[in-house]
């Protein structure tokens, strides 16, 4: 499959989609999903990416959040190229 110009979100659809279709990709996507991601799409996963799949029961829901968003104060520093009020200067309302 080519991914030069697929969206996260496209290729986690065409996974489930090979997955319910080809019960031999789905077993190994269960068993090994590095392996069988980094086959079917031609990427390398980073050895410090943990990846998990499960399969949904009648009984079980799974419910993926994305990472947090808010920025740390020392993120929000970063983003502003580092600047800081300094004590004694006044907030200006232009």
């Amino acid at each position: 499959m080519s991914t030069e110009t697929k969206t996260v979100t496209e290729l986690r659809g065409h996974l489930m989609e090979k997955a319910t279709a080809d019960e031999a990709f789905r077993a190994r996507l269960l068993s090994d999903p590095k392996a069988a991601i980094e086959e079917e799409l031609g990427l390398a996963v980073p050895a410090s990416m943990s990846i998990e799949v499960h399969e949904e029961s009648g009984a079980t829901a799974h419910l993926i959040l994305p990472p947090d968003s808010k920025l740390s104060e020392s993120d929000l520093r970063a983003v502003a190229g580092g600047f800081e009020r300094h004590p004694g200067y006044y907030d200006i309302n232009w």
